[in-house]
């Protein structure tokens, strides 16, 4: 069955990553002149190269973000099920060699958090646990999901990888997106931080958005977790992946999002640094890329940043988040995946949104922007 390990295995990291580096200035003007980009152009947006050209990216991502998304910003917030895990990751706080407290939420726990999400203004949320399919599998997801559905008008999930008639039952209980990161698509490191559990097999990640887009899923996130390895080759692998969904399974829409490392229990040195400029740099070169995509900003960045990307191209964002389970419930329990940098309530942070011109969405904008296109 075709799916996009069969694209992946033409791809060569090692000359893609002499292709980036190679390109030029020059290369960087023609990109920004096309009226329509392509990978090519990416991998020039993505380069050394663009640095100077960070003021002239950075406009022409606002003004094509504001051509097709208006100054909407959609608000989201995760909601931490369990931190239970059966993988060992080297840069996770769940990873499962991690001496931790373990927890996942009953049914009472699940609506506490609801309750309080709800009351903070939310419609909006993502559920998200550890990677423990035997304590968190599929018929905890369906009981969660029909717990939270008369709180939120929208339900997405980032959770362990599954099959895809799972996907399915998910999709019949109404869930609108489904968020896996591939951590990294260099797969000769992959293993060496995932060395046990169901995670460690690439191939199943990789192949996981395929299983996604035919079970019919409304939308797929997609991303690389960066500092694990060069930012640049990672970004464009995933470019790459995202090119081959759209063009296989084109009912479906997708988002990106751009998670870089944070400090957690057990966690790892980061191999790749990447720079504030440079993420803005990326997040610039994806929305030049492809106007429809939306871009997807978390609470993992600081207060300065998150205030200055507002008008560059990110689309949905996140506020007053926890991650640990129960978190909004007993906040100084301390059972969370990493710690997040803006810790701003969620009133503070649509002050800070509404003085640059911009409104907070809360609800569903995605029916009338389909509508319109």
């Amino acid at each position: 069955m075709e799916t996009f390990s069969n694209h992946f295995e033409k791809l060569n990291w090692n000359q893609i990553k002499s292709d980036i580096y190679s390109k030029t200035e020059e290369d960087v003007r023609q990109a920004l002149i096309k009226p329509k980009r392509n990978l090519e152009d990416f991998q020039a947006l993505i380069s050394p190269a663009a640095a100077p050209f960070l003021e002239e990216m950075a406009q022409m991502s606002r003004a094509l973000t504001q051509k097709r998304f208006g100054k909407a910003l959609r608000m989201y917030i995760p909601i931490y099920l369990s931190n239970e895990c059966q993988n060992i990751c080297t840069y996770c706080g769940f990873s499962m060699d991690n001496k931790i407290p373990r927890k996942t939420l009953s049914d009472e726990e699940i609506i506490k958090e609801a309750e309080i999400v709800k009351s903070m203004g939310y419609d909006h949320i993502l559920l998200v646990t550890g990677e423990a399919n035997k304590t968190v599998g599929i018929d905890y997801f369906v009981n969660a999901i029909r717990l939270l559905k008369p709180y939120f008008s929208q339900i997405s999930i980032e959770v362990q990888p599954m099959d895809q008639v799972e996907y399915e039952i998910l999709n019949k209980e109404g869930v609108y997106a489904v968020l896996v990161y591939q951590e990294t698509y260099k797969e000769d490191d992959y293993k060496l931080h995932h060395p046990k559990g169901k995670k460690s097999n690439f191939q199943y990640r990789l192949q996981t958005p395929d299983r996604l887009g035919k079970a019919g899923i409304h939308k797929i996130g997609l991303g690389v977790l960066y500092g694990l390895e060069d930012w640049r080759v990672d970004t464009y692998m995933c470019a790459e992946h995202l090119d081959y969904l759209e063009k296989t399974y084109w009912k479906t829409h997708y988002a990106i999002s751009f998670p870089r490392l944070r400090p957690c229990a057990g966690g790892i040195d980061l191999k790749s640094n990447m720079t504030d400029r440079e993420l803005v740099q990326l997040i610039c070169a994806y929305r030049l890329l492809n106007e429809e995509l939306e871009l997807s900003m978390s609470t993992r960045e600081s207060e300065k940043f998150r205030n200055n990307i507002v008008q560059l191209g990110i689309t949905s964002i996140s506020a007053d988040s926890k991650t640990d389970p129960g978190g909004y419930a007993n906040p100084q329990v301390n059972l969370e995946q990493f710690e997040i940098d803006d810790k701003r309530s969620t009133a503070t942070f649509i002050d800070v949104i509404k003085k640059q011109g911009y409104e907070p969405v809360f609800k569903d904008w995605d029916s009338s922007l389909m509508s319109a296109e």
